[in-house]
């Protein structure tokens, strides 16, 4: 009898689990429709897993959608940088005269625009190596050096290439057994941009610095090899149009699951399918949204 009692005991478990995998947890803002038990096999109400909880895709994925990007809405107020500057860096190390230095500033002062480091190197004053080598240290990590040709036979998580563009940044290395990649920068490091990769790809990110030229060549590669998963957007993402874009993808691709990130000035939303890579959709946030506080 207590052998009985216990295999029953087991079956229930077994069963409570499978129905919590089912109708999803217990606490946290549910989709009402998507706890329907015959809901969730049936055609009536497709559901899509976002932030940790299920929608339905016909009713509730929008409001949800809304509701995060007004929470992540970006503040306009830029982060205070306590790094040293680079002018002075390279002073410092004697790769620069203060003369130089004050000359280059200048320069870029009267055509209102270009990098102190750019200016450096277009005056004669220092090589692009040293300034490569500048911002890493500025940035406290390391600089990537190809002594030899590199293969880029070896597949690494797709990040899409817009970002990669626009904050001049490129996947190098994957590192499968630690599921760690290697991200190189030709400016500064951007670590929200780094934590979107981790949330998106579920990778643990590494930073380094890399010549501009490098960084380049290797966003050209990546265009040549990666598949075309990739879709831009010019639209504000707090009107209508943002979740009701994302609801029709998920609708036609047959999306159980996406994920949506921050990744300024872009809303990166990561569609995934049982039968082919995920599909990026990204939404531009126009500058109006980055200047109102």
């Amino acid at each position: 009898m207590e052998t009985s009692t216990v295999a029953l005991n087991r079956i229930g478990l077994r069963f409570s689990d499978l129905m919590k995998k089912v109708l999803g947890s217990p606490t946290g803002p549910r989709c009402a429709h998507a706890r329907k038990f015959w809901d969730r096999f049936g055609a009536r109400n497709k559901v899509v897993r976002f932030d940790g909880f299920s929608y339905c895709l016909d009713q509730c994925l929008e409001p949800a959608l809304r509701k995060a990007i007004l929470r992540a809405r970006p503040s306009g107020k830029s982060s205070v940088s306590h790094r040293l500057p680079l002018g002075l860096l390279l002073l410092s190390r004697q790769q620069l005269t203060s003369e130089q230095l004050m000359e280059a500033l200048q320069a870029q002062r009267a055509a209102g625009h270009g990098k102190i480091g750019e200016w450096l190197v277009s005056l004669g004053y220092v090589s692009v190596q040293q300034v490569t080598t500048a911002l890493a240290r500025q940035c406290s990590c390391p600089v990537l050096r190809l002594s030899a040709p590199v293969s880029w036979d070896r597949p690494v998580p797709a990040i899409p290439r817009a970002l990669l563009e626009y904050h001049l940044m490129a996947p190098v290395a994957f590192v499968e057994p630690t599921a760690t990649l290697h991200v190189a920068f030709a400016d500064h490091v951007d670590y929200s941009v780094l934590y979107a990769v981790e949330q998106m790809t579920g990778c643990h990110t590494e930073p380094c610095i890399a010549l501009p030229s490098f960084i380049h060549s290797r966003i050209e590669s990546i265009r040549k090899q990666q598949e075309d998963t990739e879709i831009t957007f010019e639209c504000d993402p707090e009107t209508l149009e943002f979740p009701r874009i994302v609801q029709s993808y998920c609708a036609r691709l047959t999306v159980p699951e996406i994920k949506v990130n921050i990744c300024d000035p872009y809303i990166w939303v990561r569609l995934f399918t049982a039968v082919r890579s995920p599909m990026d959709l990204l939404f531009h946030w126009p500058a109006t949204v980055h200047s109102s506080s």
